[in-house]
Protein backbone atom coordinates (compact mmCIF):
# COMPACT_ATOMS: atom_id res chain seq x y z
CA UNK A 1 0.00 0.00 0.00
CA UNK A 2 1.04 3.84 -1.06
CA UNK A 3 2.57 5.75 2.20
CA UNK A 4 3.13 9.15 3.31
CA UNK A 5 6.89 10.05 3.99
CA UNK A 6 7.48 13.00 6.52
CA UNK A 7 7.35 15.45 3.88
CA UNK A 8 3.79 14.61 2.74
CA UNK A 9 5.24 13.22 -0.45
CA UNK A 10 3.05 10.00 -1.88
CA UNK A 11 5.37 6.73 -1.79
CA UNK A 12 4.55 3.04 -3.40
CA UNK A 13 6.79 0.49 -2.38
CA UNK A 14 8.07 -1.49 -4.83
CA UNK A 15 10.38 -4.25 -3.41
CA UNK A 16 12.05 -4.35 0.23
CA UNK A 17 14.15 -2.24 -1.13
CA UNK A 18 13.05 0.51 -3.60
CA UNK A 19 10.33 2.65 -3.25
CA UNK A 20 8.84 5.27 -6.39
CA UNK A 21 7.09 8.41 -5.63
CA UNK A 22 3.50 8.59 -6.86
CA UNK A 23 1.85 12.00 -7.51
CA UNK A 24 -1.27 12.27 -4.63
CA UNK A 25 -3.23 14.46 -7.06
CA UNK A 26 -3.55 13.81 -11.05
CA UNK A 27 -5.27 16.58 -13.10
CA UNK A 28 -6.28 15.32 -17.05
CA UNK A 29 -7.15 17.24 -19.79
CA UNK A 30 -8.88 15.06 -21.83
CA UNK A 31 -7.93 16.80 -25.40
CA UNK A 32 -8.53 15.29 -28.81
CA UNK A 33 -11.93 13.59 -28.58
CA UNK A 34 -13.21 15.59 -31.49
CA UNK A 35 -10.44 14.98 -33.73
CA UNK A 36 -9.99 11.46 -32.98
CA UNK A 37 -14.04 11.06 -33.92
CA UNK A 38 -13.27 13.26 -36.89
CA UNK A 39 -10.06 10.75 -38.42
CA UNK A 40 -12.25 8.07 -38.04
CA UNK A 41 -15.28 9.55 -40.05
CA UNK A 42 -17.76 9.46 -36.65
CA UNK A 43 -19.67 10.86 -35.06
CA UNK A 44 -18.48 13.92 -32.78
CA UNK A 45 -20.35 12.19 -29.86
CA UNK A 46 -18.66 8.89 -30.40
CA UNK A 47 -15.33 10.77 -29.68
CA UNK A 48 -16.13 11.87 -26.68
CA UNK A 49 -18.26 8.21 -25.48
CA UNK A 50 -14.39 6.71 -26.09
CA UNK A 51 -12.93 9.70 -24.18
CA UNK A 52 -15.11 8.21 -20.94
CA UNK A 53 -14.30 4.71 -21.59
CA UNK A 54 -10.57 5.80 -21.68
CA UNK A 55 -11.16 7.98 -18.96
CA UNK A 56 -12.37 4.86 -16.78
CA UNK A 57 -9.49 2.82 -17.00
CA UNK A 58 -6.88 5.48 -16.71
CA UNK A 59 -8.72 6.09 -13.52
CA UNK A 60 -8.39 2.78 -12.36
CA UNK A 61 -4.51 2.24 -13.42
CA UNK A 62 -3.67 5.63 -11.71
CA UNK A 63 -5.92 4.45 -8.39
CA UNK A 64 -4.39 1.13 -8.49
CA UNK A 65 -0.57 3.01 -8.73
CA UNK A 66 -1.17 4.73 -5.38
CA UNK A 67 -2.49 7.90 -6.65
CA UNK A 68 -5.21 9.39 -4.30
CA UNK A 69 -7.06 11.95 -6.70
CA UNK A 70 -7.65 11.93 -9.73
CA UNK A 71 -9.23 15.76 -11.94
CA UNK A 72 -10.84 14.62 -14.79
CA UNK A 73 -11.64 18.43 -17.20
CA UNK A 74 -14.73 16.90 -18.64
CA UNK A 75 -17.01 20.07 -19.64
CA UNK A 76 -14.91 23.39 -18.92
CA UNK A 77 -16.84 27.15 -18.37
CA UNK A 78 -15.54 27.89 -21.68
CA UNK A 79 -16.86 24.62 -23.68
CA UNK A 80 -20.34 26.52 -23.60
CA UNK A 81 -19.36 28.50 -26.72
CA UNK A 82 -19.25 25.21 -28.66
CA UNK A 83 -21.94 24.34 -30.90
CA UNK A 84 -25.24 23.76 -29.42
CA UNK A 85 -25.48 20.27 -30.74
CA UNK A 86 -22.30 19.39 -29.39
CA UNK A 87 -23.45 20.66 -25.80
CA UNK A 88 -25.99 19.14 -26.33
CA UNK A 89 -24.51 15.81 -26.89
CA UNK A 90 -22.24 16.21 -24.01
CA UNK A 91 -25.08 16.98 -21.16
CA UNK A 92 -26.73 13.87 -22.29
CA UNK A 93 -23.59 12.10 -22.23
CA UNK A 94 -23.14 13.28 -18.54
CA UNK A 95 -26.56 12.47 -18.03
CA UNK A 96 -26.05 8.68 -19.85
CA UNK A 97 -22.54 8.14 -17.31
CA UNK A 98 -24.39 9.11 -14.17
CA UNK A 99 -27.78 7.13 -15.05
CA UNK A 100 -26.20 4.22 -16.57
CA UNK A 101 -22.34 3.68 -15.42
CA UNK A 102 -22.59 4.64 -11.55
CA UNK A 103 -23.00 0.91 -10.70
CA UNK A 104 -19.86 0.57 -12.68
CA UNK A 105 -18.26 3.42 -11.26
CA UNK A 106 -19.15 2.25 -7.79
CA UNK A 107 -17.42 -0.90 -8.29
CA UNK A 108 -13.72 0.98 -8.70
CA UNK A 109 -14.64 2.14 -5.25
CA UNK A 110 -14.09 5.73 -5.63
CA UNK A 111 -15.62 8.84 -3.92
CA UNK A 112 -16.91 11.32 -6.84
CA UNK A 113 -17.00 14.78 -6.37
CA UNK A 114 -18.30 17.07 -8.68
CA UNK A 115 -16.74 20.41 -9.34
CA UNK A 116 -17.94 23.41 -11.17
CA UNK A 117 -21.11 25.88 -10.64
CA UNK A 118 -23.39 23.24 -11.98
CA UNK A 119 -25.74 26.34 -12.62
CA UNK A 120 -26.31 25.47 -16.74
CA UNK A 121 -26.31 22.22 -16.97
CA UNK A 122 -30.17 21.40 -16.46
CA UNK A 123 -32.49 20.04 -13.68
CA UNK A 124 -32.06 16.02 -14.29
CA UNK A 125 -28.36 16.17 -14.89
CA UNK A 126 -27.93 18.20 -11.57
CA UNK A 127 -29.92 15.55 -10.13
CA UNK A 128 -28.24 12.57 -11.45
CA UNK A 129 -24.66 14.12 -10.24
CA UNK A 130 -25.98 14.74 -6.45
CA UNK A 131 -26.60 10.94 -6.29
CA UNK A 132 -23.24 10.45 -7.72
CA UNK A 133 -22.09 12.29 -4.81
CA UNK A 134 -24.24 10.91 -2.30
CA UNK A 135 -23.74 7.01 -3.24
CA UNK A 136 -20.01 7.18 -3.07
CA UNK A 137 -19.22 9.59 -0.41
CA UNK A 138 -18.13 6.48 1.68
CA UNK A 139 -15.74 5.24 -0.65
CA UNK A 140 -11.72 5.39 0.51
CA UNK A 141 -10.17 3.89 -3.19
CA UNK A 142 -9.31 7.16 -4.24
CA UNK A 143 -11.42 10.25 -5.42
CA UNK A 144 -12.46 11.17 -8.42
CA UNK A 145 -13.31 15.04 -9.10
CA UNK A 146 -15.03 15.67 -12.27
CA UNK A 147 -14.78 18.59 -13.80
CA UNK A 148 -18.29 19.80 -14.98
CA UNK A 149 -18.98 23.43 -16.06
CA UNK A 150 -15.85 24.36 -14.65
CA UNK A 151 -13.22 27.33 -14.50
CA UNK A 152 -10.07 28.10 -12.41
CA UNK A 153 -11.05 31.43 -12.56
CA UNK A 154 -14.31 31.36 -11.75
CA UNK A 155 -13.52 28.72 -8.77
CA UNK A 156 -11.22 31.49 -7.05
CA UNK A 157 -14.15 34.03 -7.47
CA UNK A 158 -16.12 32.16 -6.19
CA UNK A 159 -13.91 30.70 -2.88
CA UNK A 160 -13.18 35.01 -2.19
CA UNK A 161 -17.08 35.19 -1.97
CA UNK A 162 -17.13 32.30 0.30
CA UNK A 163 -14.32 33.80 2.56
CA UNK A 164 -15.78 37.08 2.95
CA UNK A 165 -19.53 35.72 3.19
CA UNK A 166 -18.24 33.50 6.31
CA UNK A 167 -17.43 36.89 7.91
CA UNK A 168 -13.77 36.77 7.22
CA UNK A 169 -12.44 40.68 6.54
CA UNK A 170 -11.15 41.27 2.78
CA UNK A 171 -7.46 42.30 4.50
CA UNK A 172 -6.77 39.28 6.41
CA UNK A 173 -7.67 37.05 3.74
CA UNK A 174 -4.06 34.91 2.99
CA UNK A 175 -3.28 32.60 0.38
CA UNK A 176 -3.05 29.88 3.53
CA UNK A 177 -6.42 30.42 4.19
CA UNK A 178 -7.66 30.33 -0.04
CA UNK A 179 -5.85 26.97 0.29
CA UNK A 180 -7.65 25.88 3.04
CA UNK A 181 -11.32 26.80 1.84
CA UNK A 182 -10.40 25.03 -1.19
CA UNK A 183 -8.91 22.06 0.04
CA UNK A 184 -12.08 21.46 1.89
CA UNK A 185 -14.02 21.34 -1.03
CA UNK A 186 -12.27 18.14 -1.98
CA UNK A 187 -9.53 20.08 -4.05
CA UNK A 188 -6.17 19.36 -2.68
CA UNK A 189 -3.26 20.67 -4.69
CA UNK A 190 -2.29 19.04 -8.28
CA UNK A 191 1.20 17.47 -8.44
CA UNK A 192 0.95 16.80 -11.56
CA UNK A 193 -1.27 17.83 -15.04
CA UNK A 194 -1.12 15.70 -18.36
CA UNK A 195 -2.61 17.07 -20.87
CA UNK A 196 -3.22 14.75 -24.07
CA UNK A 197 -3.38 16.06 -28.33
CA UNK A 198 -0.48 18.03 -28.55
CA UNK A 199 -2.15 21.57 -26.75
CA UNK A 200 0.50 22.80 -24.15
CA UNK A 201 -1.57 25.36 -22.16
CA UNK A 202 -3.64 24.54 -18.84
CA UNK A 203 -7.04 26.21 -20.25
CA UNK A 204 -8.12 28.05 -17.22
CA UNK A 205 -7.79 24.26 -15.12
CA UNK A 206 -7.14 24.01 -11.83
CA UNK A 207 -5.27 27.78 -11.64
CA UNK A 208 -4.53 27.77 -7.97
CA UNK A 209 -4.18 23.83 -6.99
CA UNK A 210 -1.31 23.79 -10.15
CA UNK A 211 0.69 26.70 -8.39
CA UNK A 212 3.72 23.95 -8.23
CA UNK A 213 2.52 20.89 -10.75
CA UNK A 214 4.91 19.43 -12.77
CA UNK A 215 3.22 19.27 -16.59
CA UNK A 216 3.56 16.67 -19.10
CA UNK A 217 1.84 16.88 -22.59
CA UNK A 218 1.45 14.31 -25.44
CA UNK A 219 0.46 14.13 -28.89
CA UNK A 220 -1.82 11.07 -28.07
CA UNK A 221 -5.29 11.87 -28.52
CA UNK A 222 -7.46 11.23 -24.76
CA UNK A 223 -9.13 7.67 -26.74
CA UNK A 224 -6.11 6.28 -27.84
CA UNK A 225 -4.23 7.34 -24.29
CA UNK A 226 -2.75 4.26 -23.03
CA UNK A 227 -1.93 2.77 -19.07
CA UNK A 228 1.30 2.34 -20.86
CA UNK A 229 1.74 5.71 -21.72
CA UNK A 230 0.11 7.17 -18.01
CA UNK A 231 3.08 4.60 -16.32
CA UNK A 232 6.19 6.32 -18.42
CA UNK A 233 5.11 9.78 -16.89
CA UNK A 234 4.54 8.53 -13.64
CA UNK A 235 8.18 7.08 -13.97
CA UNK A 236 9.10 10.20 -15.23
CA UNK A 237 7.22 12.08 -12.55
CA UNK A 238 9.15 9.74 -9.97
CA UNK A 239 13.09 10.92 -11.02
CA UNK A 240 11.38 14.25 -10.24
CA UNK A 241 13.62 16.54 -7.60
CA UNK A 242 10.63 18.59 -6.24
CA UNK A 243 11.79 21.81 -4.52
CA UNK A 244 8.73 23.90 -4.29
CA UNK A 245 10.84 26.76 -4.58
CA UNK A 246 13.34 26.01 -2.18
Amino acid sequence: MPKASKDGILYRPMSSTDEIIVPRHLGLILDGNRRWAQERGLPIYEGHKAGYRNMERILDAAIDRGVECVSVYAFSAENWGRSADEVRQLMKLFLWIFQHELENLKRHGVRIHILGNKLRIGKALLKVVHQAEEETRHNTRGTLLFCLDYGGQQEIVETMKQLVADGMPVSDITAEQISDKLHKNGVPPVDLIIRTSGEQRLSNFMLWQAAYSEFMFTPTKWPDFSVEELDEMLDAYAKLHRRFGK
